[in-house]
């Protein structure tokens, strides 16, 4: 477990322990209250819950709250203002969430009460969350726990091991292509960590550059991503309710296709394929089989061509609706891939793009996806010309990414699959 998945879950145990605490007290204040033992509020206030099940759920609430605010994606260096900021949010959002579901429908003889109620809760959880919380930013500063290595060639990156830095910052001498800087930056993304570059005078000119904190030198955060900490944890979440519904409500689909597929032609009904994902690392992405057996026998990777006679007649059918896709939903809930990302690609044609498209590597920053603008865009990609245009589709995706976006790209998959203009 590297140091920032330890911070992580550091964060996330005080949280847990504080957000039980906190119920804990309120139960003690609605107790005080209920039994008549603060004067003059005996027989104002019945409780219509039951005080102990939400002991154990409301801990897990407060979590996915927090979660969903984003506050665990960047564990290190955690601006105050910030923190404050999130944390006044997140614990009002979670007030208010109990106070409508489960407050509100006591019997009180004043409304004032219900006021007071609110009030207790927030002041206990904005108090309980976020002196913890504070206390672990403050000793993570002073111990300088988030641990930076600056390199100054490809060389000293060759050096680097995974898990012994959290942010890598790139400083080249005067000289370095273009290509050598992306050949650089794919070599470092594996390494699972934030990359920063110090700005050239160009990339100054032309406003590439952002001032992050007002003690820190501006740099070009290579792998800082255009949505919000809490769009990117909302857009997780999705991925993941969605694709645990879809494999339960389709697995009626899943079977038929199955059967299908397997009396068919001969051979297994899922293929299995090395992709390269997330930090540009490998996994394997699920398919329903449309193509024969050993449809590359020469072990070459072959483009899907106009009525290729690999693929079965059943297997036309599927890549029309683009149904053989759907297994990906297993890749979707274990977070190799999101719903709306670029596709990923094999590396035997990632090197091939990159010797004409060397910024491929800036894919890498982002899960791939069921979907995304390129292949609606440009369909399938049987030309390196075409594959080209599709990775500048999804670069523009990944520059602009956003809720709205991913939801426009849903809405256009939609009809492409409706209209069968899969192949």
């Amino acid at each position: 477990m590297n140091l920032r998945r330890k911070q992580q879950l550091t964060y996330l145990l005080a949280d847990l322990i504080s957000s039980e605490l906190v119920w804990l007290c309120f139960l003690g204040f609605r107790w005080i209250v209920y039994e008549g033992r603060m004067e003059g509020m005996s027989d104002v206030l019945i409780p219509a819950f039951s005080f102990w099940k939400p002991l154990v759920i409301y801990p897990f609430v407060c979590l996915g709250c927090y979660y969903l605010s984003g506050y665990y994606v960047h564990p290190f260096q955690k601006p105050f203002w910030r923190e404050f900021l999130r944390t006044f949010i997140s614990t009002a959002v979670i007030s208010l969430l109990f106070f409508f579901v489960i407050i509100i429908d006591d019997q009180v003889d004043t409304y004032n009460r219900y006021l007071v109620s609110l009030a207790v809760l927030f002041g206990l959880q904005f108090t309980f969350a976020y002196i913890p919380r504070l206390t672990i930013t403050l000793l993570s500063r002073n111990r300088g726990i988030a641990r930076v290595r600056t390199i100054h060639s490809a060389q000293e990156a060759e050096s680097l091991v995974p898990g012994e830095q959290d942010e890598i910052i790139i400083d080249l001498p005067d000289g370095y292509s273009d290509r050598q800087l992306y050949e650089l930056i794919a070599r470092l993304y594996p390494l699972s960590c934030e990359i920063s570059m110090i700005p050239r005078v160009y990339d100054m000119l032309t406003g590439a550059a952002r001032i992050g904190q007002i003690d820190h030198p501006s740099l070009i955060r290579i792998t800082e991503q255009s949505m919000t900490d809490s769009e990117l944890c909302i857009k997780r979440a999705f991925d993941f309710v969605v694709s645990a519904l879809g494999l339960i409500v389709l697995s009626p689909l899943f079977i038929l296709v199955a059967i299908q597929v397997k009396y068919s032609s001969r051979g297994p009904v899922f293929y299995r394929q090395e992709r390269i994902g997330l930090y540009g690392k490998s996994f394997y992405i699920y398919k329903f089989r449309t193509m024969i057996d050993h449809a590359e026998q020469e072990g070459k990777p072959q483009l899907t061509a106009d009525d290729d006679p690999r693929i079965t007649g059943v297997g036309k059918w599927l890549r029309k609706y683009r149904l053989d896709e759907l297994p990906q939903l297993w890749n979707i809930l274990r977070g190799e891939m999101s719903i709306v990302g670029p596709r990923p690609e094999r590396l035997y044609f990632i090197e091939q793009i990159m010797r004409e498209a060397p910024y491929y590597c800036l894919l890498y920053k982002v899960r791939p996806g069921l979907t995304s603008w390129g292949p609606i865009r440009v369909g399938y990609t049987d030309t390196m010309e075409k594959m080209i245009e599709r990775l500048n589709c999804d670069i523009v995706y990944v520059e602009n990414m956003s809720l709205l976006l991913d939801l426009k790209i849903l809405f256009f998959t939609v009809g492409v699959v409706l209209r069968g203009k899969g192949k």
